[in-house]
């Protein structure tokens, strides 16, 4: 499977489980286009090392970046234990890439110094307009606990060019995901990728939720681990099933898709989502809590028919989308397949040829998020006038 656009852009995926023979069909779909830079997203099914090191081989004068996720998105339909690259050819675009080590630990300050570093490489050609021409995205160990600093230091480094990605996932076993920076292994890190483009872009997020009444306040939590140990007072999960009508022995992956928690920031609501519910009754999210916070329990509206309405947006904002890489929480896709519209968006995501992965929180400007879809779409064309 495999595709290449107007803007040079191409994509590949394997579902193949044997690593040698997912990579050559990777090559062989890629063919002999001339590429700067490959992203690759990839199960965990694939070992990271023996992955990077075929890769490697196979497009020896590439950069590779990439990271594991929690299932692939392609025009062809949604993936898992598959190996997806997306390619970028040497014309059109500039990329320049930078990698925070033991992200947990010291992310912040270096991250705000790779950004300038990053920045200081493309001033000289996008001198007038930079954020027209530049953006960036950002892949981060979905395990770390640390996306809301790193993206809050990232955003406020990058000035005006918009911020999105995704946070690597390892299928549903939250135990350890991994990431490939300049075609070597990476753990408990993050890459930066700032991109220059001649062609039209335009960052996107999308969400389907409408806030009910039912208010959940935090009164005992482990905000390190990212764990509520007690909603109003109230062991977490015995109080969360009851407000969605559910017992606890019922909760899982799917009713915490169907019923997302939110906050209120700005005027607007964006998901805190459950991970996982732990032996002790205690609830594990994927996003930072903390005591005192106040959820709003949420009912989610036609994923559809709201993603169709963003894209169509920026359609037509773009005169057409040549291709667009998508980071989706794999609360949607659960969500997606316990509604049965599964492969509703499967043709959405071929309509306006998406791709991407599932991950474990998305990313957007300042924020980290969960339960969103959120991307970056090119258009065919090249705008008029240059920075």
């Amino acid at each position: 499977m495999s595709s290449v656009g107007t803007s040079g852009i191409c994509w590949a995926a394997s579902d193949n489980p044997v690593l040698d023979s997912a990579v050559s069909e990777l090559r062989a779909a890629v063919g002999d286009r001339e590429l700067q830079h490959i992203i690759t997203f990839y199960s965990q099914a694939h070992d990271a090392e023996a992955l990077s090191s075929a890769l490697g081989q196979a497009f020896p004068s590439v950069k590779i970046t990439g990271c594991s996720t929690a299932g692939e998105i392609t025009p062809a339909g949604m993936m898992e234990g598959s190996i997806v690259l997306i390619g970028f050819p040497k014309d059109g675009f500039r990329i320049h890439t930078g990698l925070i080590e033991n992200v947990d630990e010291f992310g912040v300050e270096r991250a705000t110094q790779m950004v300038r570093d990053l920045k200081d490489k493309t001033a000289a050609r996008c001198a007038s307009k930079p954020a027209e021409r530049t953006f960036a995205m950002l892949m981060v160990d979905g395990m770390s606990n640390a996306e809301e600093t790193l993206v809050a230091a990232i955003h406020w480094a990058m000035d005006d060019i918009q911020l999105v990605g995704g946070s690597a996932g390892d299928g549903l076993s939250f135990q350890k995901t991994s990431l490939i920076y300049n075609g070597q292994p990476v753990e408990r890190s993050a890459i930066i990728m700032l991109v220059e483009s001649e062609f039209d872009f335009r960052v996107f997020k999308t969400q389907n939720f409408d806030p009910t009444p039912v208010k959940l306040v935090v009164t005992a939590a482990d905000t390190e681990n990212r764990i509520v140990y007690e909603l109003n007072a109230e062991p977490a999960a015995l109080e969360y099933a009851s407000a969605i009508g559910l017992m606890p022995d019922d909760l899982g992956p799917f009713s915490f898709a169907s019923y997302p928690l939110v906050v209120k920031v700005g005027g607007d609501y964006f998901c805190r989502s459950i991970r996982n519910m732990n032996p002790d009754g205690s609830l594990s999210f994927f996003c930072a809590i903390d005591e005192g916070l106040v959820f709003t329990v949420a009912r989610p509206q036609d994923m559809v028919s709201t993603t169709t309405e963003t894209m169509t947006e920026i359609e037509q904002a773009l005169g057409g989308i040549d291709f667009a890489i998508g980071f989706d929480c794999i609360l949607r896709r659960l969500d997606a397949e316990n509604r049965q519209i599964r492969r509703d968006l499967d043709k959405l995501y071929h309509r306006f040829g998406i791709v991407g992965f599932h991950t474990y929180g998305e990313q957007y400007n300042a924020m980290h998020l969960n339960q969103t879809l959120t991307g970056i779409a090119f258009g065919t064309r090249i705008p008029e006038q240059q920075g």
